[in-house]
Parts: structure tokens; C-alpha cells; sequence
């Protein structure tokens, strides 16, 4: 049967990819709520329990190891019996095999590919940030995973999110709410870009809606999404946000030299601690903001405020392109 027809009541078969990471379990939550039949496909299905809703226990599970998918045939296995997939895995360091180019490059072009043979919807989880020159691998990697896919002619889609934010879970959102409560910021000098952060159950929801459109490409070329909160800030105002909710005492910024912020991010990458990567103090020296924020349109809503921040001066218009970007697409 065509993947793109059900019968009627039938409900959406998701495979989502990375189900148990940040991105994935949301997303996992919002097919559920939706009323989506999901399939979760991990490194690790056994160690899911602990990190899934308590609504996803009963969804079935597949291992899934991105670095040995390097071809159509390999993911054919995993695709069978799914209408859509939602592909949300990505790695902040190399290990071993686990690298950049296989992971965000290599596996998503043989699964685009293997996508468009056997007639599955696929939603490609990406990031912002990915169309100025880059030099952290991190980000070739993901711009080289976006172009395989706009060459696939698969039916797809590449969503953008802007930086996420949780009260809870997520290695990156974690720390940057424990960052946040010091009483000293130190601040990149050169950090002059602003940031539009995302509450992770808003991408989930997006994630869900695109998950149930028939056609995600256009005219053969994958349509794409860029997704970010309510109001652009800079970090250091985004800091000062997240530590007003548990002190009403301002921290102290400390500006640190660009040139040693750059160092730090290196012997983060090589030790593998903080989330703190060079690509992260590359793009913070950019406005990080999608050209059009397409959140409002995906949710039928204004984001959600994140931290409690409200929409105020800055605030991202729904259609309108980001303060100090301009408005073309890659």
C-alpha cells in the first residue's frame, strides 16, 4: 500500500530516531498525544524505561546504530511497517565510529534514500546556524546531512530549532540553568549574536504535526522549517532571565577574551565536558535566529515563554525574519 494513503481510521505508524535523547522523547510524547502509533528506534532499546514517558513504555523498539547505516539497504530492515520517520539523533562529540560525517551525513543520505524506495515520510531534525562559513565539523557535518537530503527526492522535510530550553533533562538545557544560578557569568567577549530560545515540548508538538502531512517536499526538494521562542536575547540576557528565577540578585558578568573562550572550547571537545563546543562559540558570535519563524504556524499558537520570560521587545514575529538576518534561504 501506498505510504502516503491509510485506510480510514488507521492510525500513522512514527519511527522516531533518537527516541531516547532530548528531542526524541518529546517528540515521542507529542505522536502519542496525537493519537500516533510510535516505534522507537535507539542505541540502547533496553536502557529506554528510564528516560521515555511513562505512556511510551508500551511502544515497540528497534536498535538502531547510525554509524554502521551507511547504505539504503542497511535501513531498509529498520523501515518496515512505518508510514513516517522522525529522524532526531545527533552526537556533540565523536567516539569512536560514532563521527560527524557518519552521523549527521552519511546515515541520513542512505536513509533519505532508503526513505524514497520504500515510500516513507521522513522529518530530519537539524539546526540553525548552518548557512555562514563553518569551520567546526559539527556544523559541516549537518550542512552536509541537509544537502544529501535535498538531493534524495525523497518525501521530506529539514527542521531547524533554534537553542531548547527544559525545566528538566537535556544535557545542554540542564547546564545552562546551572550556569545560570552562579553568582558570576563569564561571557565570551566576541558572544554578540542573539538567541531565540525554544521550549523542547513546542518542537515536539511541531515535530508530531509534520509528522501527519502527506507531502512534506515540494516540487522534489525537501520543504524546510526554521523554529525558534517568542523573543530574541542575547546570552547575556537569557542568563540573567534564567537566574532571576531563583535569586533576585543580578550576577556578575565577567567578559572573557574571545581568543581564550575559543581555547576553552577546544579542550571542552578534547575532554569531553560541559556541553561547551566550538561549534557552540562559533555560532554564538552570530545571531543564531531563523530567517522566518515558522513555530506559530506549525503550533497554531504563540511558543510557549520560556524560563518565564515574556514576549516583549525583540519578540520574534510570526512571518517576519529575525532582527539582523536577512531574509533569503539557502
Amino acid at each position: 500500500m501506498d505510504k502516503l494513503s491509510k485506510p480510514a481510521g488507521a492510525a500513522l505508524r512514527v519511527l522516531v530516531l533518537g527516541g531516547g535523547g532530548f528531542i526524541g522523547r518529546h517528540a515521542v510524547g507529542a505522536l502519542l498525544a496525537q493519537g500516533m502509533t510510535v516505534e522507537v528506534g535507539s542505541r540502547h532499546p533496553s536502557r529506554l524505561a528510564r528516560r521515555l514517558p511513562a505512556e511510551a513504555h508500551a511502544c515497540g523498539r528497534r536498535a538502531v546504530h547510525f554509524e554502521h547505516l551507511l547504505t539504503p539497504e542497511a535501513w531498509l530492515p529498520s523501515l518496515q511497517d512505518v508510514d513516517v520517520v522522525v529522524n532526531c539523533v545527533g552526537i556533540l562529540r565523536q567516539r569512536g565510529r560514532e563521527t560527524y560525517q557518519r552521523v549527521h551525513h552519511l546515515a541520513p543520505a542512505a536513509l533519505a534514500e532508503a526513505c524514497r524506495r520504500s515510500g516513507q515520510r521522513l522529518v530530519h531534525v537539524s539546526a540553525l546556524g548552518l548557512q555562514a562559513p563553518m569551520r567546526s565539523g559539527f556544523l559541516r557535518s549537518k550542512a552536509d546531512g541537509e544537502l544529501a537530503l535535498r538531493r534524495s527526492g525523497a518525501n521530506c522535510c529539514i527542521v531547524r530549532p533554534s537553542l531548547l530550553d527544559a525545566e528538566r533533562g537535556g544535557y545542554g538545557a540542564a547546564w545552562i540553568r546551572r550556569v545560570a544560578r552562579w553568582p558570576v557569568h563569564a561571557l565570551p567577549a566576541d558572544a554578540a549574536g542573539l538567541i531565540a530560545a525554544l521550549d523542547v515540548r513546542d518542537l515536539g508538538e511541531a515535530l508530531a504535526g509534520l509528522a501527519r502531512r502527506p507531502r512534506l517536499d515540494h516540487g522534489g526538494r525537501p520543504c524546510e522549517f526554521e523554529l525558534g521562542g517568542g523573543q530574541a536575547m542575547s546570552l547575556r540576557d537569557y542568563l540573567a532571565a534564567l537566574r532571576s528565577l531563583h535569586s533576585r540578585r543580578p550576577a556578575l558578568p565577567v567578559q572573557v577574551p574571545g581568543w581564550l573562550a575559543r581555547l576553552a572550547s577546544h579542550a571542552c571537545d578534547l575532554l569531553h565536558v560541559t556541553p561547551f563546543s566550538f561549534g557552540h562559540w562559533e555560532l554564538l558570535r552570530r545571531d543564531n535566529l531563523p530567517l522566518h519563524n515558522d513555530l506559530p504556524a506549525l503550533l497554531g499558537r504563540a511558543p510557549r515563554p520560556v524560563a518565564g520570560i515574556a514576549p516583549a521587545q525583540g519578540m520574534l514575529a510570526p512571518g517576519l525574519p529575525a532582527p539582523g538576518v536577512q531574509p533569503q534561504r539557502a
